[in-house]
């Protein structure tokens, strides 16, 4: 009796201990990693009914508009859908992150948007990703903000090129991801009147807000000039450190201020997502299993599902 008691006891005294243990921070980390991974393996992303036109654009640098870009570029195409991703930045940063060539002597967005080339001839096709394709960005493309000043419809330019490649392809694009540079110049221009919408990246750090009210009055003025169909529909929180108050309180109240338009998934710091470049990936293609591919990926799929429900209310 005594020793039931007392090996009753060591075991009782154990459990405790084994509790503690399980729920330290790492383990919960842990576990809550292998829970996603578990609940993405039979996840689907229904497609848009046409082809959705989407510019990535923050005028602040460094949120992480690029990596943005072509990572739910990326996922969308691993989960089934036709995606292009424009890019429209002339440091190239997104064609080399999806491992497309863009050196001086290459044909892309530069040639399309002087009519020099169509679209469909200049895209190429991501090795890692076969469901998706690239406009590249050259060095040319630097000089092409101050070429376009004195043409005709110099706003209209990107869009004509689109309109031509979503009516003209045999395989119907499900989304065009347009890569914008930071800044509002005519490339930025021609992006928002090509896109039907807007989807705005934001760091999550002191001067978020500034950023975003900036680009909301000027999506507002193209709205209003050029291109009564574009507004903003989606905004990413990135580089978010959950750990510290500021990035608490900036998802706060970046959720206050735009409840509708805020995606509920967050995209974590990760060294994996900020290496992924370095190897000419996509953090999708370098590290699947990572918390910033993890995060991205479920960003994309609530994209679609948000997309898929705003159509179903529409028709």
């Amino acid at each position: 009796m005594d020793n039931n008691l007392q090996n009753s006891g060591t075991q009782s005294d154990a459990n405790p201990q084994q509790a503690r243990t399980q729920s330290t921070p790492i383990a919960d980390e842990l576990m809550d990693l292998a829970r996603r991974r578990v609940a993405l393996r039979d996840k689907t992303a229904p497609l848009p009914s046409s082809p959705r036109v989407i510019a990535v654009s923050n005028q602040k640098g460094g949120v992480g508009k690029t990596t943005t870009t072509v990572n739910l570029a990326a996922a969308l195409a691993d989960l089934g859908a036709k995606v292009v991703v424009i890019d429209l930045d002339p440091q190239g940063n997104a064609s080399t992150a999806l491992g497309i060539e863009h050196n001086a002597t290459v044909q892309g967005t530069y040639e399309m948007l002087h009519g020099a080339s169509t679209m469909g001839s200049v895209l190429r096709q991501s090795q890692q990703h076969p469901n998706l394709w690239c406009s590249p960005a050259t060095i040319n493309l630097a000089g092409a903000e101050i070429e376009l000043v004195p043409s005709q419809q110099r706003e209209q330019r990107l869009k004509r090129a689109i309109d031509e490649y979503i009516a003209q392809a045999t395989q119907r694009p499900d989304y065009i991801f347009i890569d914008c540079p930071p800044s509002l110049g005519l490339l930025t221009i021609n992006a928002l009147v090509a896109a039907g919408e807007v989807l705005v990246p934001i760091q999550a750090e002191y001067y978020a807000l500034e950023g975003v009210t900036m680009l909301w009055d000027n999506v507002g003025m193209v709205a209003q000039y050029l291109n009564p169909a574009i507004h903003i529909s989606t905004i990413l929180l990135t580089m978010v450190d959950s750990r510290t108050n500021l990035s608490r309180e900036v998802e706060n109240e970046v959720r206050t201020h735009f409840p509708d338009t805020v995606l509920t998934t967050v995209i974590p710091r990760s060294v994996r997502v900020s290496e992924a470049p370095s190897h000419q990936l996509t953090v999708i293609g370098y590290d699947n299993n990572s918390s910033g591919a993890l995060a991205y990926r479920e960003a994309a799929i609530e994209m679609a599902e948000k997309f898929a429900q705003r159509d179903a209310s529409a028709q």
